[in-house]
């Protein structure tokens, strides 16, 4: 899997390894960022809810109330706006989705605008929710949460126009990967040196533990990178040629990814919000014993939200009638599959099916972190798997990709010039 990656080392690719290291560099602004706490603010002690997992994904940064606490999240809750937008919802999002790349261009900069507006929304509400204090103190809180996700944005940028992979979420995988060594060394000190267990059933615990993680990553793999392939032949090619290099469809089993996850939580998060601004005890009892996700009401709310935003965003996104006329378009077909109607039943049917699959494993991700937290006993910085590696992941994959394709481009471009020069 990582032959290619050898030639990242030749002369030719010196460019593509500065690449490499202006991304890193930005990497290491980002984990110095989420050190610096806001001024005069204080580390939240209190239960954050469903906002643990803003927290994990901006590094802990939320709880430390540093300058990036928002981290990327308000684009991201821009972008899925601007996305389901462009669902036959507002004629003028449709149009840009079809203009191709002068669309994506101006649908990135309103997003960049939304997110910076929904930056200063959620840091005022986060301000007056979690620290509270003179109007001009969550003013000044606001505007410095607000400028840390622009700069946030503006980096990320930069990391996709001059370093490697996708710069917003190399941000969110670093978040998460930033709080992996806490993870491991609070696991450690709880069952081994706390002196709750016996010495060697504290150890026998923690290697379970490590186990059932690397366990769950595998798993998290695998349906990064399981997919149905749906066989389909070109009216232009002849039988022999079919036969001999198979054309397909390849549909993700999980295609909405995580969005599902930012949904429900974004939703869920709501009431908590709201106890926080109002400071009502009556309504913050509600919410803390019926929608929170520790309760058992809440997590069954979560965990449908989260199936039926998977199965719905699925269908957004792989558009059944979309895909068969692409096809017509394209004068291919599906081999014992009549064009039209039948193809759209067919694409609907195996959409379904793979849906139902993916948005359960998905639930099933987004579950085992609140079972294990509330079965364990552990502190909340004890996490065993769920969306956080679902994330990392999914980006680790994509920037590999990336990568490997810039080297082999490179390569057959290299290869081209020394035939031709001959």
């Amino acid at each position: 899997m990582f032959s290619n990656l050898k030639g990242l080392f030749t002369p030719s690719n010196k460019d593509l390894r500065k690449r490499i290291y202006f991304t890193l560099f930005v990497l290491a602004i980002f984990g110095l960022g989420t050190n610096i706490m806001v001024p005069g603010a204080k580390q939240i002690t209190q239960n954050l809810g469903f906002l643990d997992l803003l927290n994990l994904m901006s590094g802990g940064s939320l709880r430390t109330f540093s300058i990036f606490a928002l981290g990327v999240m308000p684009y991201i809750t821009a972008s899925i706006i601007t996305q389901l937008l462009q669902m036959d919802i507002i004629p003028y999002f449709k149009e840009l989705k079809e203009q191709g790349a002068t669309g994506r261009q101006k649908i990135n900069r309103i997003n960049r605008y939304l997110g910076i507006l929904f930056a200063f929304v959620q840091g005022y509400i986060y301000s007056v929710a979690f620290l509270g204090g003179e109007t001009v103190t969550i003013v000044k809180t606001t505007v410095i949460l607000t400028a840390g996700t622009s700069l946030l944005l503006w980096l990320a940028d930069e990391i996709t126009k001059k370093g490697i992979g996708n710069g917003v979420s190399l941000f969110i995988m670093a978040g998460i990967v930033n709080s992996l060594p806490t993870t491991f060394t609070t696991a450690y000190n709880e069952l081994i040196m706390a002196g709750t267990f016996e010495t060697w059933l504290g150890i026998i615990l923690f290697v379970v533990f490590i186990l059932a993680y690397l366990f769950i990553l595998i798993g998290v793999v695998f349906t990064e990178i399981a997919e149905r392939r749906i066989p389909i032949q070109h009216s232009t090619r002849t039988v022999s040629s079919y036969a001999k290099e198979q054309s397909y469809i390849p549909l993700k089993l999980n295609s909405a990814n995580v969005m599902p996850v930012i949904f429900a939580s974004a939703l869920t998060s709501i009431p908590s919000l709201i106890g926080g601004l109002i400071k009502n005890e009556a309504f913050t009892q509600f919410v803390d014993n019926y929608i929170v996700y520790t309760s058992l009401t809440g997590f069954i709310i979560y965990i449908a939200l989260i199936f039926a935003f998977g199965y719905v965003y699925s269908l957004m996104e792989l558009n059944p009638k979309e895909m068969s006329e692409n096809l017509d378009k394209s004068r291919a077909y599906i081999p014992g599959i009549t064009p039209g109607e039948k193809t759209q039943a067919y694409f609907k049917g195996t959409i379904t099916r793979l849906t139902v699959v993916g948005s359960a494993s998905l639930a099933i991700l987004a579950a085992i972190p609140i079972l294990f937290s509330k079965l364990s006993g552990l502190s909340s910085a004890v996490t065993l798997g769920g969306t956080g590696l679902l994330i990392v992941v999914g980006v680790a994959l994509e920037t590999y990709k990336q990568l490997e394709s810039s080297i082999v481009s490179r390569s057959y471009d290299t290869n081209y010039r020394r035939r031709h020069n001959r």
